[in-house]
């Protein structure tokens, strides 16, 4: 065996565990050990992002994770902070996969089931597709977020438009994963509780393209859909002081617009 083989072979194993679990373990030995104690303010999101070095979605994630656990509290506007109460009984293992990392997975996966569907797509199918778009529409007015099951109709609806059993079973299963997964489902319906619905017009955009047997496009819509759909859950969960600043700066220069124009 040669040097270079030995040196790999005697190095420290990789870590396997998912990012935001490294990060959330970490933290959480940290608040056992007393580096971080009852009441204390964590580093801001932006900061352990760079101390970790891991993106701030993987932040995002690791703190709902210890919130979940009971380890810390989110404060609007002023930043998450170790909890007074007794953590509770949840481990690592039971917290599974996060909205992220989920919906990142949807935006590969149904991007080219999109694409594919386009070429095949039959005007039935279409029809179909339509008539959930407008259920979609009826749910969003009603208020009717907790399910979003036109929003989970119309994306099967185009994976079953493929006619490929195993990519209808991968699309039913990530779908699936919203609700068993404590780490998703708390994330998702934080963002249902700041507002987030299904976006209509990203809907129609999809749905025009596979009207078009557009597979280029129809793949673009889709991912650009999704892109958007991780965008608003990091604006839903935002807890970073930093960002209370910014509205409070927004708000002032407003005030001070109104005061100019008298």
């Amino acid at each position: 065996m040669n040097e270079a083989v030995k040196i790999r072979t005697m190095s420290t194993p990789v870590d396997t565990r998912k990012l935001y679990r490294q990060v959330a373990d970490a933290i959480t030995a940290s608040i056992k050990s007393g580096e971080y104690v009852r009441g204390a303010r964590l580093p801001s999101e932006r900061d352990l992002a760079a101390s970790f070095k891991v993106s701030r979605p993987s932040i995002r994630e690791a703190m709902i994770a210890l919130e979940i656990r009971g380890l810390v509290e989110a404060r609007q506007g002023s930043g998450i902070y170790v909890t007074d109460q007794p953590p509770a009984q949840i481990g690592a293992d039971d917290l599974d996969i996060g909205a992220f990392e989920l919906t990142e997975a949807r935006r590969l996966f149904e991007g080219e089931a999109a694409a594919l569907a386009a070429t095949i797509i039959t005007e039935e199918q279409l029809q179909e597709i339509e008539t959930i778009l407008d259920d979609m529409i009826k749910e969003n007015a009603a208020g009717k977020q907790k399910g979003e099951m036109a929003d989970r109709r119309f994306h099967v609806a185009i994976a079953q438009a493929t006619r490929n059993s195993a990519i209808i079973t991968v699309i039913e299963i990530l779908w699936d994963k919203r609700y068993k997964s404590p780490l998703c489902a708390h994330m998702l319906e934080r963002a249902r509780s700041a507002g987030v619905k299904p976006r209509i017009g990203e809907h129609r955009r999809i749905l025009a393209a596979l009207r078009k047997h557009d597979s280029q496009a129809a793949r673009h819509a889709m991912r650009d859909h999704l892109g958007r759909v991780i965008d608003g859950l990091l604006a839903a969960t935002e807890t970073d002081a930093v960002d209370s600043a910014r509205k409070k700066a927004v708000s002032k220069r407003h005030e001070y617009t109104r005061r100019l124009s008298i």
